[in-house]
């Protein structure tokens, strides 16, 4: 497939992933999909509804009820909740702290995954999340992974929260990231069952630029070994 493909980013929080997968899906010319903002939209939606992570029924009422919508522009990507904006609502620190908890409910990741699958089965897709390559797109045309050291992601995720005037202590955004790693890594789902098709890229030291300029030369490397 060349042209179209399914490209996925996976990788640990406050790695670039998702302002890379946005970056490059504007390069290609594909849509993006950004998985974690469709999670942090349900634990938006349930806490402004008190439902806990463990109310099974009222969850799921409340995804039967629920409207999405991921838009793509230039600067940013704009996430609607019914019909609401809610892009900066979703990425506040209490709605991290709380995110993972409703991602382990069965019922929230059957929903979003076939959803998922649903905007990638045409291609011309960058999806970024944590399960990507592994559950919702295993037949991927590209498969990155993503990582950086804590302090640097820590320090990204600070000053991105500054950026958008909220307000937010250096120390208890590392110990978020910190809990987030050891949640993410104790999950029964998602883990990489094998990396012979991931590239796994260290963003550490790199910028956002080169992080995309890096990955969009790797896609079109491959695309002339097909070609020829």
């Amino acid at each position: 497939m060349i042209g179209n493909e399914v490209i996925t980013i996976d990788g640990l929080v406050g790695s670039g992933k998702s302002t890379t997968a946005r970056l490059l899906a504007q390069r290609l010319g594909f849509r993006h999909l950004d998985t974690g903002a469709m999670y942090r939209v349900v634990a938006l939606a349930a806490s402004q509804d008190h439902i806990l992570p463990n109310h099974e029924g009222k969850l799921k009422k409340l995804l039967e009820d629920l409207d999405i919508e991921l838009l793509s522009c230039s600067e940013s990507d704009i996430v609607i909740l019914n019909g609401e904006d809610v892009s900066e609502a979703i990425r506040r620190p209490e709605i991290s702290r709380i995110v993972g908890s409703f991602a382990d409910q069965l019922v929230v990741r059957n929903f979003l995954v076939e959803r998922q699958r649903g905007v990638g089965k045409f291609g011309g897709t960058v999806a970024d999340g944590r399960d990507m390559a592994s559950v919702v797109f295993p037949d991927a045309d590209f498969k990155f992974r993503m990582v950086a050291d804590i302090d640097e992601r820590s320090r990204r995720r600070h000053t991105e929260l500054l950026s958008k005037g909220i307000e937010a202590e250096y120390l208890q955004v590392r110990e978020d990231i910190h809990r987030r790693d050891i949640e993410d890594a104790s999950r029964d789902y998602g883990e990489l069952s094998s990396t012979d098709d991931i590239v796994e890229i260290d963003t550490s030291n790199w910028t956002i630029e080169e992080q995309v300029q890096n990955i969009y030369s790797l896609i079109v490397s491959n695309r002339e070994k097909i070609k020829s």
